[in-house]
Formats: structure tokens, C-alpha cells, sequence
């Protein structure tokens, strides 16, 4: 009874082998299959990318940083004599010319000082008139006059004359105070918000003033530079002012072209970096005082570089590469090397050639050696149109 059960489970291992054999042998075949199936709808189906030629280019080398608008000059507007202010003569936010009318004062006090200066010196102009007459007098009596008499009397005629040159100087004095009781704008520029009224009593001695102007026109950019940029930075300035283009913050507008006109005269050791200073024309009056933006420093233009679209360039734990769609449209991976980006274009300093096209996009379901099917992209990411291949 053993035996024979025995061999009964012999025979159903062996059963069970058999069938396991030939079920293996039999998915061993459907994958190949499989396989060669899917091979047959890739070659098929090829993957759908867009390409665009590797270009020698001229690149331009910007130091990209942020900066702060500042008015060219900034004035704060204050009087000059105490008194109460009878006038305005501005808006807020206003454009002035230099010499225009801000604000009067009342002159009537200076004004009387003004008339007692003129009157003092028309006293001293009769007096002087009468002295010399006298001295002619003394002259023409010749030996009859003492000596004595004749030089006292050139002594109140020069004393008079003196008297009326001490007169000229207070009424200048006297009318410059009137002068002043106009108050102008000293630069032009716009104006900011008011800091007194009419009927106010303002006062020369106070450091509040009646408004500030900050001229626009020019107008300066403060920004900064890395340390290590100096020396390219003021071997391109000994040439000619390097260019300086001011961009919204959010980098997505430009908004005035300018020309780097100061380097100041010692690097920050703090943050290891150098404060620059750009002149823009702002005739549209883009740039505003107190605005942030940020800014582009031309240092230099790289000539004949090879240049790609940014987005031909990937990212892995290796490095940097890109794909080359070949004659035979199949892609090939090249690793590359990268010096310069900026404005969706790099400039590729090893692993391209001018020439050759790369994959734009789609690498995503690209391996080296996959088929593909091409769009061709511009190199220029300001042009959107695609055309197909």
C-alpha cells in the first residue's frame, strides 16, 4: 500500500514538471514575441521631438543683479526767510523746470527793508554831493584855506563815498532777502508731496522742507556686482562705457537701455561685493526713485560662440547633456559642458558642434539609439512658430 502510493506521487511530481516545462518554454516564446512586436510598432512609431540647429553665434556676457531707482539729484526745497507763505504754485507729482515758481512768501517786511537801504543811500548821496562841493570851495580859495581844512574836507568826501558803497551792499542784501522770499526750484525734476500749506509760518532755521524734487531725467540705477567681476568689469569700462539694460523684477520687461557711469571706489568686504552706478536718458520716464529692478551689466560679447536653445540642455546626476539627432533620424546622447546662460540660449563650450541638431523637446520618451520624428524649433526663443519636417 506504501509502494503504490509512493509511485502515485512520483508520477504527479513528474506530471507537474512536465506541464511547467512546456508553460515556460511557452511564455519564453509569447515575450519574444512580445518583444519584436514592440520593436515593430517603434520602428513604426517613431518618437515625436522637436529639434533645433546648433549655431556659432555672437553671445553676449551679462552680470545679472538688482538694483534701486534714485532721482539724478534729489533736493529738498526749504526756505531761505522766515515768514508765512501767501502761495503755492505747484502740484504734487508735477514736473518743474529749474527757475519755476513753488511757493511765496510774504516780502512786505523785507520789502521795507529793501526802500530803508535805498533811502539811506540817497541821504548819503546828497551828503556826499554837498562835500564835494565844499572841497571845490577850499580848492579854488587856494592860499586862503588852511591846508588843514582842504584835507578834512577830502576825508568826508572819501568817508561819504565809502558810506555809499556800504549803502550799494545793503540794498543788495535787502533785495536778495525779497529775492528770496519767492521760493523756485533749483533743479528740474518732479515733485513729491507737499510738507506745509498756505498760512503756514515756516522758518529758515527748520529742516522740514516745503517739498523734495528728484530729477528724472537723467536718472541713476545703484546696483551691485560680485567682486571677482572687477577686473573684467573695468577693463571693459576703460574701452567704453559698458551698456546697463534695467528690468522689472520679475525679469518678464525691459525697461531702459543705460551706460555704467561709476564704480565706486572700494569693494564691500561684508558681502565681497562692488556698488556700480548707471546713467539712463528715462525720457518716457520708466524708471521711477525708489523702484527696484533688476539689472544687466554687458562685460563683454563672446564672438563665434556655439550656442543652443536652453531647453536642448538636460540634467543628470552624471551632468550635463544633450541629444543630436543623427542622419539615420536616431537620437545619440552627448555630454556637454556650459558656460553662459541667458535669455533661453547657452553657450556650449564642449560636446557640440556647429551644425548638428538637438533635441528640443519631447526627451522624455528618448533613449540613445531611439527613432525619432522631428519638428524643427528656432534656435530663437523670441519665436514661437514651429514648422514640421
Amino acid at each position: 500500500m506504501t509502494r503504490s502510493r509512493t509511485i502515485r506521487w512520483v508520477l504527479l511530481i513528474a506530471a507537474l514538471a512536465a506541464v511547467g516545462y512546456f508553460g515556460w518554454q511557452r511564455f519564453q516564446r509569447g515575450d519574444q514575441a512580445t518583444a519584436a512586436n514592440n520593436a515593430q510598432k517603434s520602428a513604426a512609431n517613431p518618437v515625436r521631438v522637436s529639434i533645433a540647429p546648433v549655431e556659432k553665434a555672437d553671445f553676449p556676457v551679462y552680470l545679472t543683479g538688482l538694483g534701486t531707482v534714485q532721482g539724478f539729484n534729489t533736493v529738498v526745497v526749504r526756505t531761505r526767510v522766515d515768514g508765512q507763505i501767501d502761495k503755492i504754485a505747484f502740484k504734487e507729482g508735477q514736473l518743474v523746470n529749474q527757475g519755476d515758481l513753488l511757493a511765496e512768501i510774504d516780502p512786505r517786511p523785507y520789502q521795507a527793508t529793501l526802500d530803508q537801504a535805498k533811502a539811506k543811500k540817497a541821504q548819503d548821496e546828497a551828503n556826499l554831493a554837498n562835500a564835494n562841493l565844499d572841497l571845490q570851495r577850499f580848492t579854488r580859495l587856494g592860499e586862503f584855506a588852511t591846508r588843514q581844512q582842504t584835507d578834512t574836507q577830502r576825508s568826508t568826501v572819501a568817508q561819504l563815498t565809502a558810506q555809499i558803497a556800504a549803502d550799494d551792499a545793503a540794498i543788495f542784501n535787502a533785495q536778495t532777502q525779497v529775492d528770496y522770499t519767492q521760493v523756485k526750484a533749483p533743479i528740474s525734476g518732479v515733485v513729491g508731496l507737499r510738507q506745509v500749506d498756505i498760512g503756514n509760518i515756516v522758518n529758515a532755521a527748520t529742516q522740514t522742507g516745503i517739498v523734495t524734487i528728484a530729477q528724472v531725467e537723467p536718472i541713476a540705477v545703484i546696483f551691485t556686482a560680485p567682486e571677482d567681476q572687477l577686473p573684467y568689469i573695468n577693463e571693459g569700462q576703460s574701452i567704453q562705457p559698458l551698456k546697463v539694460i534695467a528690468i522689472t523684477t520679475d525679469g518678464k520687461k525691459p525697461l531702459a537701455d543705460g551706460t555704467l557711469a561709476v564704480i565706486n571706489n572700494q569693494v564691500d568686504t561684508t558681502s565681497g561685493t562692488i556698488r556700480l552706478k548707471g546713467v539712463f536718458d528715462n525720457k518716457n520716464h520708466a524708471l521711477w526713485p525708489g523702484q527696484s529692478v533688476s539689472t544687466r551689466l554687458l562685460v563683454k560679447t563672446l564672438k563665434d560662440a556655439t550656442v543652443v536653445p536652453d531647453d536642448a540642455i538636460q540634467h543628470s546626476t552624471d551632468g550635463l547633456y544633450a541629444y543630436v539627432v543623427n542622419q539615420d533620424s536616431k537620437a545619440e546622447l552627448r555630454k556637454v559642458k556650459v558656460s553662459q546662460s541667458i535669455d533661453g540660449r547657452s553657450v556650449v563650450d564642449d560636446g557640440l558642434s556647429p551644425g548638428q541638431q538637438v533635441i528640443t523637446s519631447g526627451q522624455v520618451r528618448v533613449q540613445p539609439g531611439t527613432l525619432v520624428t522631428t519638428a524643427v524649433a528656432s534656435s530663437d526663443p523670441a519665436q514661437s512658430k514651429v514648422k514640421q519636417e
